[in-house]
């Protein structure tokens, strides 16, 4: 946290835990005022360009469109949709 308060943090991500990463996202929006646009791409669009997978991580014409609708109204948000290359899988 500190380190995101410093503006020094580019990517959030995890090898055991992937589900920490939405409420990690969240956290800094919340805790350190980070604008939700720039915390998602800390999970998102971010760490996709790091290892050159440059048609995902954000929403564009010809990407796969990967997108996970969220409700954050509680202690934890809760995912309500998910689309995998524009197809809603759950």
């Amino acid at each position: 946290m500190t380190l995101a308060a410093e503006g020094l943090v580019d990517i959030l991500s995890s090898d055991y835990v992937p589900s920490s990463l939405l409420p990690a996202a969240l956290r800094l929006v919340k805790d350190l005022d980070y604008p939700l646009p720039a915390a998602i791409r800390l999970v998102s669009a971010n760490p996709a360009d790091a290892v050159g997978l440059h048609d995902r991580g954000r929403l564009r014409p010809g990407l796969r469109a990967d997108i996970v609708r969220v409700a954050d109204r509680g202690p934890a948000p809760v995912v309500r949709a998910v689309w995998r290359q524009g197809e809603r899988v759950a």
